[in-house]
């Protein structure tokens, strides 16, 4: 592709704060692939945030951005799936979208087409516009797609802090997962932690059934697996936490021996197969880590662990929790999804349409 200029191909980036900071412009956080779309006529490139490219795994996306962007454009944005019974983003349908077969590519972009949800314009004909101010770029964004039409979408924005909250209190009921703040003179910094992310965060107690044990060896706990009873009391696997300091890992290690048990006396028996394999099965390893094995070591469900998280994927995590503290205090089948604050639902189409 011979663009007129070479915008960045790393994406800007956003750091965290507690709160909703003032006097910037803010637009939802959209919970999908992270991708720099470039079209120079009939060529089209899709960048990921890791530079992996994604072009083959969203031919819908190829077209549409053919069909709705201008003929020579570099515009930052979101690919997304939405589940379209329930109206919401479907990260985990998502991430089924990349695979390597050819012909699972097409059906799946049959079945879960993805939509590309535009942000932020880095260069127009001619004209790299990563030096010019956000607010600038935005209304050029807005120009550069005004005739746009599904799957592209412009996110909507704000600079009001009420609507703002607004969103950051209704939209996670669509599947997004909090809001964007950007300083509306601010110049697009590759790879700079320049944004602010503001995401919701939450605890739960859970009970600990299982570890794995560390890359650096057998003496220190990798990531403890936790758990929740559903609403017939069945322990559900439902996340990890791990970020644990190396001394804390191996004092975990002795800690939890007296706890170590059998799969035949575990809630989780299901994974008893995973015992002892060397090399785990596809159906086992992790999507994004080709080859990690993911069996575990099964604790006696006795121990409970408050956590903390931003919100649930279906019935588990989104993202790896963070350790808050032990709670002894806690019996491990009172730790149920009862206790987990649910999101109230909101209309996906709405958000996309900007009438929210």
């Amino acid at each position: 592709m011979d663009l007129p200029v070479m915008p960045p191909v790393k994406p800007m980036l956003a750091k965290p704060a507690p709160s909703i900071p003032d006097r910037k412009l803010y637009e939802p956080k959209w919970d999908g692939f992270r991708s720099i779309v470039f079209r120079d006529g009939d060529d089209v490139e899709i960048g990921s945030r890791n530079e992996r490219p994604m072009t083959r795994y969203f031919p819908e996306v190829v077209e549409a951005v053919t069909a709705n962007f201008p003929p020579r454009a570099v515009i930052d944005g979101e690919i997304v799936v939405a589940d379209r019974e329930r109206n919401r983003l479907d990260f985990e349908a998502l991430q089924q979208r990349v695979h390597p077969a050819a012909s699972r590519v097409r059906l799946l972009a049959e079945q879960t087409p993805a939509s590309f949800v535009a942000f932020d314009l880095l260069a127009l004909g001619s004209e790299d516009l990563t030096g010019r101010p956000f607010a600038e770029r935005r209304a050029r964004l807005e120009e550069a797609l005004a005739g746009a039409a599904p799957p592209v979408y412009v996110t909507p924005i704000t600079a009001d802090t009420g609507t703002a909250k607004r969103w950051f209190d209704r939209f996670e009921g669509a599947g997004l997962d909090g809001l964007i703040a950007k300083d509306p003179e601010g110049t697009y910094q590759p790879d700079k932690r320049v944004l602010t992310k503001v995401k919701h965060e939450r605890t739960a107690d859970c009970v600990v059934a299982g570890y794995r044990v560390h890359k650096s060896g057998p003496d220190a706990v990798g990531s403890l697996l936790l758990g929740l009873h559903d609403e017939r009391g069945v322990l559900v696997s439902v996340g990890v936490v791990g970020a644990f300091a190396m001394a804390r890992r191996r004092e975990l290690m002795a800690e939890l021996q007296p706890l170590v048990t059998d799969f035949d006396d575990h809630p989780w028996a299901w994974a008893k197969q995973l015992e002892g394999e060397r090399t785990p099965r596809k159906s086992e390893t992790s999507r994004w880590n080709a080859g990690k094995d993911l069996s575990f070591v099964p604790l006696r469900p006795e121990r409970v662990v408050e956590v903390r998280y931003d919100y649930m994927e279906g019935n588990r995590f989104r993202h790896t929790t963070q350790f808050v503290r032990w709670r002894p205090d806690r019996d491990p089948a009172s730790c149920g999804y009862d206790q987990l604050e649910r999101p109230v639902n909101f209309d996906l189409a709405e958000v996309l349409a900007g009438r929210a």
